[in-house]
């Protein structure tokens, strides 16, 4: 598998399956080489990515990330094996325990001791059996780690992690935790707009969604932001500065290249669309950015 390159992030809860696929279908086509696609409470990405290789014919489609607790660990080795061995090894798993609130609160499910959790649930699928025709390669998993003890374990028990609404020096962090050999996936939202009031308008309006959940608030803290800096007006300046790189295909590029000299093995890139509706892709940024533009 591939994953040296620059990959997407992105939210395709919005459009309809044919949408969907002539959208893998244009990513692939500008030579990114992987499509991260979440799992909230929207489609199965599991069911999704099935579909989204049957329309594309090289990329890699990446789980960022798939929530242990909807689903027991024998079935999760079994769609990690199905799907890769059906695409000719282009699935990549990333799991991760979620959030609190996502997980006691929204669906009623106990949220306890994470790091233990997982340990648990990575010795599970070790153990499960599979019983049918194997991928050519084992399938890669990693892991939505962002403190150290969720990284210390990505890189004793998975193939390497997937960092979300970070920054290069916690890239830099993980990389010294993980080793030098695991896979760091890292997530950077961008925004080409080279208005300083626009660009963080736009960061801010996707921010906040993120801002109460308490696994992103305790990252940013131990990175040496304050609570008042999260919460002061969506975000303070230094915060959104940090998180998100906005301004020319240059700067931007240039924050992609902070992280893979601090260590990213892969960066996907999730492109805001500065003034555009919640969803609108901002294909001026992804074909700007493009591996080869």
């Amino acid at each position: 598998m591939e994953l040296d390159g620059l990959g997407v992030w992105y939210f395709t809860e919005g459009m309809r399956a044919p949408k969907a696929a002539a959208f893998a279908q244009r990513v692939e086509a500008l030579g990114y080489s992987a499509l991260w696609i979440p799992e909230t409470t929207g489609r199965n990405p599991f069911a999704h990515a099935g579909f989204l290789f049957g329309e594309t014919d090289r990329l890699v489609i990446a789980t960022g990330i798939a929530n242990i607790h909807h689903r027991h660990a024998g079935m999760m080795l079994q769609s990690q094996k199905t799907l890769a061995e059906q695409s000719g090894n282009r699935f990549l798993l990333g799991i991760g325990v979620s959030h609190a609130p996502l997980v006691s609160q929204l669906r009623g499910l106990p949220y306890e001791r994470p790091v233990a959790t997982m340990r648990q649930y990575l010795e599970d699928m070790a153990t499960s059996p599979y019983t049918s025709v194997e991928p050519s390669e084992a399938p890669p998993t990693v892991l939505a780690a962002l403190g150290p003890k969720m990284l210390a374990l990505a890189g004793e028990r998975a193939d390497g992690a997937h960092p979300y609404w970070t920054t290069p020096e916690h890239t830099a962090q993980a990389r010294q935790i993980l080793g030098p050999e695991k896979l760091l996936c890292v997530e950077q939202k961008v925004i080409l707009e080279k208005d300083a009031t626009e660009a963080r308008a736009a960061a801010r309006g996707a921010l906040k969604r993120y801002a109460v959940l308490p696994n992103y608030r305790n990252t940013w803290k131990r990175l040496g932001f304050t609570e008042a800096e999260i919460a002061e007006g969506g975000g303070s300046d230094r915060l959104i500065d940090a998180l998100v790189a906005w301004g020319s295909e240059r700067e931007i590029a240039d924050r992609i290249q902070e992280h893979r000299d601090a260590g990213a093995t892969h960066v996907c890139i999730q492109p805001i669309k500065s003034g555009g509706r919640e969803g609108e892709v901002d294909w001026d940024a992804l074909e700007a950015l493009a591996p080869g533009a």
